[in-house]
């Protein structure tokens, strides 16, 4: 025969306890009459089919038919002040639970056109508190049938429902990393507000948030670069003012040994600035080049008479010192890979190198 309990209580949850179900491995066989004994800070819900019923609150409640209305309507009344029935108690821990930790894994991105770079990446962490607030719905919608419940087999959910919204409205101050870090105390306000309806999903309520520190990542520019948050000629620029103050701050201390520093970044950054300008302008230079000494080329081309040795432009067909009838100029050749005008009979381009069939 199943064994009937008389009294439900559990006066030993732990501290990272949620929920702990009695008994705890199987349903129970109670009765009218049964004593509920639930001590502060504990709600207990009766459960039955996988659905949650009655709640009874701090104190010791003698079970009766008035006090289970919803658990006697679901089994029937039939079953009598003697008739056992079935079911399962879930002790709900109904007290904040102070000092969950959240931080951020990975640095925020946050866009600020027209402040400084016009990106950071920051980084922030704290604490929040939260606590059990509508036990019927923590139990059917989380629990479920587990015989136990703790702190740690939602943290991380809570933890990702809490970046997720923390992330969002950083990113919507449109405001610097400087600013924002001034703003922690609104910060936290806020999230409280904007983090309830997640919470209130799983039947919870956020009770306190608070950002300990934000802080841009040490790591800033190459990060940002990385992303593609700022483009080269900017983190160029960055990185010679890194090598200026790097170079300043080299061992010597004295006041010429950082002029050098000084000189030695300025240089960099020139060298840097002119090779990301020369980059854009070589290609230009070229074609500039090219265009005149072509024109020369063609303008200085000439054919020597076979008679008698005179020079005459290439266009001539007679030459101008003795009249004999000039040869045809010879068919034009390109290189078959770059187009370049090569030599007749030449076996390789002049150009670009490549072999000529």
């Amino acid at each position: 025969m199943a064994r009937i309990f008389d009294v439900i209580e559990i006066p030993n949850m732990g501290e990272d306890e949620l929920v702990r179900r009695f008994p705890e491995h199987t349903s129970g066989d109670f009765r009218i009459g049964s004593q509920v004994i639930v001590g502060p800070g504990q709600e207990a819900v009766f459960v039955r089919s996988g659905k949650a019923l009655d709640t009874f609150g701090p104190g010791t409640h003698t079970i009766t038919t008035a006090n289970i209305p919803l658990l006697v309507n679901l089994v029937g009344k039939a079953f009598g002040n003697r008739t056992p029935f079935t079911a399962e108690v879930y002790f709900i821990n109904t007290r904040v639970f102070p000092d969950m930790g959240w931080g951020t894994p990975n640095p925020i991105p946050v866009m600020h056109p027209g402040i400084g770079l016009g990106a950071s990446l920051l980084k922030a962490y704290g604490t929040f508190k939260m606590k059990v607030a509508n036990s019927k719905f923590f139990v059917e919608e989380v629990v479920g049938r587990r015989g136990s419940y703790s702190k740690d087999d939602i943290q991380d959910w809570l933890r990702s429902a809490v970046l997720t919204q923390f992330r969002d409205m950083v990113g919507t101050l449109k405001k610097s990393a400087f600013e924002i870090q001034s703003l922690t105390s609104d910060i936290s306000e806020m999230m409280v507000s904007k983090t309830q309806d997640d919470f209130g999903a799983m039947g919870l309520v956020l009770v306190d948030f608070k950002v300990s520190e934000i802080t841009p990542s040490a790591k800033s520019a190459q990060e940002l670069r990385d992303m593609g948050l700022i483009d080269m000629q900017t983190y160029m620029q960055l990185q010679a003012a890194d090598a200026m103050r790097d170079a300043a701050n080299a061992p010597g201390g004295n006041l010429a040994g950082a002029g050098v520093g000084l000189g030695t970044g300025m240089g960099m950054a020139q060298m840097m600035t002119q090779a990301f300008q020369g980059g854009m302008q070589q290609p230009q230079q070229q074609q500039q080049q090219q265009a005149p000494a072509a024109a020369g080329a063609a303008a200085g081309a000439t054919v020597a008479c076979p008679s008698c040795g005179h020079q005459n432009p290439a266009s001539s067909k007679f030459c101008g010192n003795c009249g004999t009838q000039l040869p045809a100029a010879p068919e034009k050749q390109f290189c078959t890979q770059c187009g370049q005008e090569v030599a007749v009979g030449a076996k390789f381009c002049g150009n670009c190198g490549a072999k000529q069939t």
